[in-house]
């Protein structure tokens, strides 16, 4: 029998999962990865196994939850079913906010979930999810070690004049300060970074976590030294509904206008962002398909924001000697990744047409100053090892 570690990666509107087989030759492998889509709404049920390229294409099947720990139910109830010859010995959380104490996986217990709850207000779309479905696991297996990893743990290496604002100190004390997110998905691509660049991984590397939630960070010796998002994940880029960075006197002029707090936050975390400036969809592809010119637009300006930023971490870094493009659109979006290269060539990007429209890793010319790279990031794997690391340290 194998022992395995069950993943947990929550999101607003959907749990996605996987089981990775613990070999002793070979490390973590991925068995599984499936997801609940659509919670609350219309949930669909997916599920592939690795080993298998037909289940690839398993048909989404439809699910009455109304909430996570349902949603969370169901899995576990067809892990029970199907997992076979393997023995869960562990789950890893992907929890987004851990706050100033927690910068590192850590294992769960009564008093980290009191200290988690208490980060609600700063991630208040992930936060409470995550949550809900760790309570869920200890209370449907409560023997199982239970592991949260933070997308916030890997920023801890900024610089502390990264991590100010330009506030009375009496704030920071309180916890208000830059953080960062997305760090699972940094710290994935930092791990296979060498394998693609080799020595030149240790060098001024600006990663491009293009997806429904977008954020760049600045690398040097594969450490973050600062990124876009900052006290929550609303700072930054603009974003599939997030408005990312505005100008905080909007919110002060909202609030004298007669909006309220919970109207405001409706208005900046869900009708803002591509979905806001297009009045279309929320959704890149959509977008980059739509003839209509607030389509246009709104792509345009998402390009440009990000090759404005590219210009700031650049600055940080003081050159860059390589780009890297993950997340869903940064993955798939041809047009996005080709724009933002082809506004950036004064830093020395020569993007390599065919090999961007072939969506090949690398997708900069041979003689590029600046290497191209767009690559699948993978934050479940970066949760297993956490998770394995200690649950055997334990």
């Amino acid at each position: 029998m194998h022992d395995a570690i069950l993943v947990i990666n929550t999101g607003s509107s959907s749990i996605k999962f996987a089981v990775y087989d613990i070999s002793a030759t070979e490390g973590l492998t991925c068995h599984l990865r499936g997801q609940v889509q659509g919670i609350g709404v219309q949930a669909a049920f997916t599920v592939s196994e690795m080993e298998t390229a037909q289940s690839a294409a398993m048909t989404p099947v439809a699910l009455t939850v109304t909430n996570h720990a349902q949603a969370l139910q169901h899995i576990l109830t067809w892990l029970g079913r199907h997992r076979r010859e393997r023995n869960l010995i562990g789950v890893g959380h992907r929890v987004v906010h851990g706050g100033q104490r927690f910068t590192q996986a850590t294992r769960i217990d009564a008093d980290v979930i009191t200290e988690l709850k208490a980060l609600i207000p700063l991630a208040p779309l992930h936060q409470p999810h995550a949550l809900e479905a760790i309570e869920a696991m200890l209370e449907q297996q409560s023997q199982l070690p239970q592991v949260a990893c933070f997308d916030t743990a890997f920023h801890a290496s900024m610089p502390r004049h990264e991590q100010h604002f330009a506030l009375p100190s009496e704030y920071e004390k309180q916890g208000i300060r830059r953080y960062g997110f997305h760090g699972l998905s940094y710290e994935y691509i930092a791990s296979v970074l060498p394998d693609y660049l080799r020595e030149r991984a240790n060098g001024k590397v600006v990663i491009a976590h293009l997806g429904h939630g977008v954020s760049m960070s600045a690398l040097r010796n594969l450490r973050s030294i600062a990124t876009t998002m900052s006290f929550t994940p609303l700072d930054g880029l603009p974003m599939g509904k997030r408005s990312g960075a505005i100008d905080p006197a909007i919110v002060l002029y909202l609030l004298s206008r007669g909006m309220t707090t919970d109207e405001i936050s409706d208005l900046l975390h869900h009708r803002s962002g591509l979905l806001g400036m297009s009045g279309i969809s929320d959704d890149m592809q959509v977008l980059l398909s739509s003839p209509r010119a607030e389509a246009v637009e709104a792509v345009d300006y998402f390009c440009y924001r990000v090759v404005r930023e590219l210009g700031s971490l650049t600055a940080v870094l003081g050159g860059l000697d390589a780009l890297v493009f993950t997340g869903g659109i940064g993955e798939h979006a041809r047009k996005v990744r080709q724009q933002v290269c082809n506004a950036a060539a004064w830093l020395g990007i020569a993007l390599d047409t065919a090999a961007n429209q072939a969506n090949a890793r690398q997708i900069s010319l041979q003689e590029s100053s600046v290497v191209v790279l767009a690559i699948p990031t993978d934050e479940e794997q970066m949760i297993a090892r956490h998770t394995l690391t200690m649950i055997r340290g334990s």
